[in-house]
């Protein structure tokens, strides 16, 4: 029975992995053998304990105020000793992080085929979102196999010379996640923020942690958000502040004292999807919560002058916003007060998936390894 090694080490590649794992150990084709680096921790064990994924292998590689490069060598020395104690027979990395990158170059220094789930992301900017873009192109050039969510994710590879044959449409796992999560209705840790959902109020749920806009674009969030929350003293905006202590110094300052805004740690996963659920709107920089939120109807504005994910921004579910002040502030009034506007974004055709993911990779990993044939591809609903 042919091994496969899913590797992950952070929040968004468990969420977005999680969906393969429990459809790797339900099959009766493979066996499932699980490693996390540990590249985030404390979030990285929350998504695990929540899906019920229970590591075989854990690299624990997370140091205080770890560089990429740590990340990276820590990575590779771990993964360069399992493989030498036993070589799977395909490894799986997720998307874009530097443990995928690092997973990747890994299995490939020995000979594994390398997997990519989410692959043929692309912004055109190799330092924006950095370094994330670098990462995916450089996983791209070793993979075997390319899991791309949406066709516009396949023309992206096609046109690097990618061959056609190595790529397979599957929508995007995050979809499988998401839906399998949100219809659970978790209980919030937080007493706010359970009040808050009783109160039927308008929720204006932002997340920000890009590297690139760290320093005076953060800052400028933070005014931004303050002159919202002044204007509008209905909404209520919902702030999990991401743990690195950059982002809070430029973020927090300017809430204080402002009675409608709630931060709160980084919720876990499935508290996040609860608190997705009930936004009225969504502001942010990340880049998983641009697939995540059209699928609940969400309206998303994203922080950011270019985005790897052009498909919901075509759909017309995101509109990129940047990072000025002014235009965050105008751009978060313009879905509160003008109905048609919020309904053009809040009923928008979502191109990421339809909760079929899992299997489409499944399908296509058991092809590669002699086990089995792929199936029909995801497409229908994509730009």
């Amino acid at each position: 029975m042919p091994v496969v090694m899913p590797i992950f080490g952070t929040r968004p590649e468990a969420i977005k992995m999680a969906p393969i794992v429990a459809a790797l150990e339900q099959s009766e084709l493979f066996d499932c053998v699980v490693t996390v680096t540990g590249q985030h921790r404390e979030m990285l064990d929350q998504v695990n304990q929540l899906f019920g994924i229970v590591p075989d292998h854990d690299l624990d590689i997370l140091q205080p105020g770890q560089s990429l490069s740590a990340i990276m060598t820590r990575t590779i020395d771990g993964l360069d000793t399992l493989f030498k104690a036993g070589k799977p027979d395909a490894v799986i990395v997720q998307g874009d992080t530097t443990t995928s990158t690092a997973g990747a170059i890994a299995a490939f220094y020995h000979g594994i085929p390398v997997i990519h789930v989410e692959a043929g992301l692309r912004s055109g900017n190799l330092h924006s979102p950095f370094p994330e873009e670098a990462n995916r192109k450089i996983t791209s050039q070793i993979a075997s196999l390319h899991l791309a969510p949406t066709s516009t994710s396949r023309a992206n590879l096609l046109a690097e010379g990618i061959n056609a044959d190595d790529v397979v449409v599957t929508g995007n796992t995050v979809i499988d996640a998401l839906l399998a999560t949100v219809d659970k209705n978790i209980p919030f840790t937080d007493p706010q923020l359970e009040e808050l959902a009783a109160s039927g109020r308008k929720i204006l749920l932002v997340t920000t942690h890009r590297r690139e806009n760290q320093g005076d674009a953060m800052r400028g969030m933070g005014r931004a958000l303050a002159r919202i929350a002044d204007a509008e003293p209905d909404l209520v905006i919902v702030l999990p502040a991401h743990k690195n202590p950059v982002v809070r110094e430029a973020v927090l300052p300017a809430l204080e004292g402002k009675t409608n805004v709630i931060v709160t740690e980084p919720l876990a996963y499935g508290e996040f999807t609860r608190m997705l659920s009930l936004a009225h709107i969504v502001l942010t920089d990340s880049g998983g919560v641009q697939e995540e939120a059209p699928s609940l109807g969400k309206p998303v504005l994203v922080m950011r002058e270019n985005t790897e994910r052009p498909e919901a921004v075509t759909a017309g579910t995101v509109k990129l916003i940047g990072t000025g002040e002014e235009k965050i502030v105008a751009e978060v009034h313009r879905l509160l007060h003008d109905r048609d506007h919020f309904a053009s974004m809040a009923n928008a055709v979502n191109p990421y998936g339809d909760g079929r993911a899992a299997a489409r990779t499944l399908a296509a990993i058991a092809q590669l390894l002699g086990t089995g044939t792929r199936i029909d591809e995801f497409g229908t609903a994509c730009v």
